[in-house]
């Protein structure tokens, strides 16, 4: 398992990429004394913006979301791998700011369609909670908070490096936009950051696409509208061997640590059997130098690292989170719904022990479905398992397991009534629900359902005492759970999440679901 590999690793002194291993793109870190703290995109999942917590800036915890009140946040409509994009988090004066794009679908209640809005959120715990959202009307991506000096507030926005000056409390847009830097000519300049260090003002934008030709440049000015000048060593982090098992590198920023030392977090992939991004994008670490001419590289220019020597820091390895019991009043942090859940469809005190989920319209295909509960898969090969209580009596109703990337694509393997109770194991590949396994007379009973990943092989089981387990079918070449698997879907910019779910298949009827546990393990 990797976590032992890690273990030992961490002892001798290195750690492996990546470092925030995931669904956790789009990294943003600031460090407070002697903690970091990461914020990444979250896009139609909710709670959105989740915040995770380190002290040796490579082992990392969720501890929180920028927003977890949903009536601040509607993602109820928003389309796949639109909403919640690229993030930053910074702190002022005891405060803590996360700036972040909200995507919209382009057909909401505006005279003109807009696309994108920015919020802000503020607290003085990194945790939260945090101030309702703040919006900034600017229609662009991917916006980062710049303090100079003298203490004025700025969006740094893209295409490239966009300037715009916000009031003193940083919530408020108070000037024009500024161009500062077109970047440098690459396509799809973004994520830009702007770093101030030497009296230099250091403009950082991923180019290239978030694809495999990703990447990092920087561009330096003496003034922060510039003009910029292109560094001579870019791009400073891109992965030119398409065979590694790293792709993907870009849309970085850069820290300093307590010692002085400098260090660039960034997105990168894990292409698994070399093509497909199937637990998405993730976030990394690698160290940077300073050249004499006042440059720096990433890694000393040689892209990104599978191993690497470790912060000088105190080692501070978490547990890794492998099951949930529901034994608690309030659901743990690292689960995810797929968008905003609907109101009362799911309780943890009504059946103390058990998570309850009331079937509600919508299937999995459909928007509209709203109690899909999923946690993030971690690695390329893991196993998951959970005990169901559920007796469906109209055809459409089901509650089971879902290996789940977005509406068009996913794999579900539950209890459903079609002429019976029975198991179903149901794939879409595109747009299309295929009925895989149908299996007939089950037991009156709970049902353990279980599936093991191995690359891109699943296999989903099942069994009545949790010990004694019976195939039900095998997915071979799961290539539609990932990101480039499925090349007319417009916008696929997530990673396949696992999890629960319950559904009524359009009857309006509430029919309780009731899980026991669910448990996850990398192999």
């Amino acid at each position: 398992m990797f976590q032992k590999n890690d273990e030992v690793e961490s002892k001798k002194g290195f750690y492996h990429n990546p470092v925030q291993r995931g669904f956790f793109p789009d990294p943003s870190v600031v460090r407070v004394g002697d903690d970091y703290y990461m914020v990444n995109s979250s896009f139609q999942y909710f709670p959105a913006i989740p915040i995770s917590h380190s002290r040796d800036m490579v082992h990392w915890e969720v501890i929180g979301h920028a927003i977890t009140n949903p009536d601040w946040l509607d993602l109820s409509d928003i389309k796949d791998s639109h909403g919640i994009w690229a993030p930053d988090i910074n702190y002022v004066n005891g405060t803590f700011y996360i700036f972040a794009t909200l995507r919209l679908n382009g057909d909401g209640p505006y005279e003109k369609p807009v696309l994108r809005r920015q919020l802000v959120v503020t607290s003085k715990n990194p945790a939260g909670p945090y101030s309702e959202p703040k919006w900034l009307e600017v229609d662009n991506i991917d916006p980062s908070h710049f303090v100079d000096d003298d203490g004025k507030h700025y969006m740094i926005i893209a295409p490239g490096i966009k300037i715009v000056p916000l009031d003193e409390t940083g919530t408020k847009v108070a000037g024009d936009m500024i161009n500062g830097w077109d970047g440098t000519g690459e396509r799809c300049s973004e994520g830009p950051h702007i770093l101030k260090k030497d009296g230099w003002y250091y403009a950082i934008v991923a180019e290239g696409g978030t694809g495999y030709g990703h990447g990092i440049n920087v561009g330096r000015s003496k003034k922060l509208e510039g003009p910029y000048e292109k560094s001579p060593y870019n791009p400073v982090m891109r992965q030119l061997d398409r065979e590694a098992p790293i792709q993907r590198a870009g849309h970085g920023k850069l820290i300093e640590d307590q010692n002085g030392d400098w260090w660039c977090y960034y997105l990168c992939g894990r292409p698994n059997e070399h093509k497909y991004t199937t637990i998405g994008r993730e976030s990394a670490l690698d160290p940077v130098t300073w050249t004499e001419d006042g440059w720096f590289t990433i890694n000393e220019g040689n892209g990104p690292s599978m191993t690497q020597v470790s912060p000088k820091l105190s080692p501070c390895v978490y547990p890794k989170w492998t099951r949930d019991d529901f034994d608690t009043e309030t659901l743990n942090v690292n689960w995810e719904f797929v968008r905003r859940p609907a109101a009362g469809s799911y309780s943890l005190t009504q059946r103390p022990g058990f998570f309850r989920i009331w079937t509600q319209d919508g299937t999995l295909q459909e928007i509209r479905a709203k109690n899909t509960l999923l946690r993030r898969e971690q690695e390329l090969c893991y196993q998951a398992s959970t005990k169901v209580e559920f007796y469906p009596d109209r055809p459409g109703e089901q509650a089971g397991l879902t290996c789940y990337y977005s509406t068009a694509t996913y794999a579900r393997f539950a209890v459903c009534f079609r002429e019976g109770r029975k198991l179903e194991l149901v794939i879409n590949r595109n747009q299309g629900e295929e009925l895989i396994t149908e299996i007939s007379d089950i037991k009156e009973s709970a049902v353990y359902l279980k599936v093991e990943v191995e690359y891109l092989t699943r296999r989903f089981y099942y069994s009545y005492d949790g010990e004694n387990w019976m195939l039900a079918g095998t997915l071979e070449n799961c290539i539609y759970l990932c990101d480039e698997g499925v090349p007319n879907d417009p916008k696929r910019h997530t990673g396949t999440l696992v999890g629960i779910y319950a559904n009524n298949g359009g009857w309006g009827t509430r029919k309780a679901a009731d899980f026991d546990f669910f448990e996850y393990m990398d192999e």
